[in-house]
């Protein structure tokens, strides 16, 4: 049946009858103190939901301009990973090479949980303004390390990676806090973009600084001072807003022990299957990002054509696969949710099984059809950024606004921990015990055939994530029913306290407070 336009637009929550009933009692002595509901000092009872006003556009624009920074550095490396391998002389060492972009995740995996806790308790801004002048100071400070000290800058990198946790983790929480519905998912969109733009244009900007001055390290030196006029605009022009605001209006929703956030993660089956999903695409992104550049790198040596170009050829079909593929995943979901209220995990699940059978002919005919694998690659990559914009929004709406951020937090964990920062270092030591069998390793044919045989696990990995986000699709309508449940309740205990709960029983949904 198809759904309303008005129920994917709609506040969550809706006035309640004051009847009262003897029978009942106040629902503030059945829950929690921790989980129980308040108003803002000076306030009615009950405040109207605000539409978004100009302020939040703003403030959406300029979260999506620091996330693009925090691409376009990222991917500064891969554009020049052979440049940095003969500074620090480990041409012929991929597994070291691999390193560069696993240490990288490391820092940004382990304590992408820390911000997430912090995200859900303390002041968003000043978390992520400090993290991000972190970031800069980092990225700046590895441009420095001299060609004998490898091992500090593979430690600089798991700094900046850091820094750069502290922004992801959180800024887009506060994107779920401004809109709500088909506004929200279509900011997500806006603000993920740049993800691919921001990886495109890293290859692209990366490279042409570093040729400009003939010196791979000018290309960490740019955005670090860009870095600091981000944090300047996040503290003069937005606006924190409260956690849940979209959803709940005035209302503040205090938060539950970490222990009982996490608890609440492991139970939540959606949210569980999508991140398992969410990690797959980091596995093959994270591969792609690193070792795809070097790769047709070896293709266009082996056919005596010039290799200048294919940074700029990755990252501009890089860009436009993620505006196409984000675009379409987006607006795709939007219209099927009128049809299908599990349209967003469908879309993600088709995205991954599609983005497989692309990249598998990619690198098969890569040697001999260097067109063709360009034109594979650029719909397998499409294909992948279905997803971008979704997944965060599916965990905004299975999770409570108090938990989003360890949520997402959580959800980074993984997906870098078993995914982005394996993939490189797994690709690398895959391409070099292949080559180390063949009978004239040193060659570019052998560079290049045992990189494109190590590069084919990533199809695999794809249709694995598309099997996990079938599976959320079994669970997604239950779970995101149990958020909206979890916040009336907790507007029926502020605005009824005295006539919601029946002596001796809990609310008629068992799994209300999750």
């Amino acid at each position: 049946m198809p759904l309303k336009k008005d129920e994917e637009t709609e506040p969550l929550l809706e006035p309640l009858s004051q009847t009262h009933d003897p029978n009942m009692v106040s629902a503030r002595s059945v829950i929690p103190h921790e989980i129980a509901t308040s108003t803002q000092p000076g306030t009615s009872d009950q405040q109207p939901i605000e539409a978004p006003g100009a302020r939040a556009y703003a403030a959406t624009i300029i979260l999506f301009l620091v996330n693009l920074l925090n691409y376009v550095d990222r991917f500064t490396i891969a554009a020049n990973l052979q440049d940095i391998q003969k500074t620090y002389n480990i041409a012929d060492n991929n597994s070291a090479a691999g390193l560069v972009q696993t240490i990288f995740i490391v820092g940004y995996m382990v304590t992408s949980p820390v911000f997430g806790y912090l995200g859900d308790r303390y002041p968003r801004k000043i978390i992520m303004s400090a993290g991000i002048l972190f970031w800069a100071a980092m990225t700046l400070s590895g441009s420095f390390i001299p060609a004998d000290q490898f091992g500090w800058f593979v430690a600089i990198r798991g700094l900046v990676g850091v820094g750069e946790a502290s922004y992801s983790t959180i800024a887009c929480t506060l994107i779920g806090d401004l809109f709500i519905g088909n506004r929200r998912t279509q900011m997500l969109m806006l603000f993920y973009f740049a993800i691919p733009v921001g990886s495109g244009l890293g290859y692209i900007a990366g490279k042409g600084v570093a040729d400009a001055f003939s010196d791979w390290r000018w290309a960490l030196r740019i955005t670090p001072g860009l870095g600091v006029w981000s944090v300047i605009a996040i503290m003069v022009i937005i606006k924190e807003p409260r956690r849940g605001q979209a959803e709940t209006g005035n209302r503040v929703i205090s938060s539950q022990s970490y222990l009982e956030d996490l608890k609440a993660l492991l139970k939540n089956k959606t949210y569980m299957c999508t991140t398992l999903g969410f990690t797959s695409i980091a596995w093959v992104v994270g591969a792609l990002a690193l070792w795809m550049v070097k790769l047709m790198e070896l293709v266009y040596k082996i056919n005596d054509k010039s290799s200048g170009n294919v940074s700029f050829i990755f990252g501009a079909l890089t860009c436009a696969a993620g505006v196409c593929g984000v675009s379409i995943g987006t607006m795709g979901a939007q219209f099927l949710r009128r049809y299908n209220s599990k349209a967003d995990t469908l879309v993600c699940a088709l995205g991954n099984l599609l983005s497989a059978p692309f990249l598998y002919f990619g690198f098969i005919c890569a040697q001999n059809h260097v067109t063709v694998a360009w034109v594979c690659v650029f719909f397998g990559e499409t294909c992948l950024f279905l997803n971008w914009a979704l997944v965060p929004d599916i965990l905004m709406y299975v999770l409570i606004p108090v938990r989003r951020s360890t949520g997402n937090g959580m959800q980074m964990l993984s997906s870098h921990l078993l995914g982005d920062a394996l993939s490189p270092l797994i690709i690398g030591a895959v391409s070099d015990k292949i080559r180390g069998g063949m009978a004239n390793p040193d060659t570019d044919m052998s560079h290049f055939t045992s990189l494109s045989y190590s590069v084919l696990i990533t199809t695999f990995i794809s249709v694995i994530g598309g099997g996990f986000f079938l599976a959320s699709s079994l669970f997604v309508e239950e779970d995101k029913q149990k958020m909206q449940d979890t916040l009336k309740f907790y507007q029926e205990v502020e605005e009824n306290p005295d006539v919601i709960q029946p002596t001796g029983q809990r609310h008629h949904n068992p799994d209300v407070i999750i």
